[in-house]
């Protein structure tokens, strides 16, 4: 398994986890949120097998386990993964039957695009998740 940091800051007060096309996603919301002085550090999760348990820990602990994870796959997908090896997590995922369309409109849609990761970040840094 393997994960890369693609963004990181001493002072990142959420982690955001994701893999592929909400990837692209979670580095929107990291330059959109760091314009308002909010750091959070970006990891894609790009395999799961044998999980990186200890990596994921470490980030979590640095970004006071405040950890949102964004797929583009129903529940069980990579958010699964994540919550086996550091516990809580807010988990952004597709949760109907997705339809045919534009990347960006599903995304939207299915609340899984910048916007979403924006707002579940500003919450969870408002009502912090207890220590693992």
């Amino acid at each position: 398994g393997g994960l890369k940091v693609l963004r990181k800051s001493s002072k990142d007060k959420a982690l955001v986890i994701s893999a592929g096309i909400t990837v692209h996603e979670a580095l929107k919301a990291y330059d959109i949120l760091k314009k308002e002085k909010i750091n959070i550090r970006v990891v894609d999760l790009y395999s799961v097998q044998p999980t990186d348990a200890k990596g994921l820990l470490k980030n979590a602990k640095e970004c006071k386990n405040n950890v949102i994870v964004a797929e583009d796959h129903y529940f069980d997908g990579i958010g699964s993964v994540v919550m086996k090896a550091i516990g809580k997590i807010k988990h952004l995922y597709v949760k109907k039957i997705p339809r045919s369309g534009k990347p960006e409109k599903l995304m939207k849609k299915y609340s899984i695009d910048y916007n979403a990761i924006i707002r579940t970040v500003k919450s969870t840094i408002k009502s912090p998740q207890k220590a693992l």
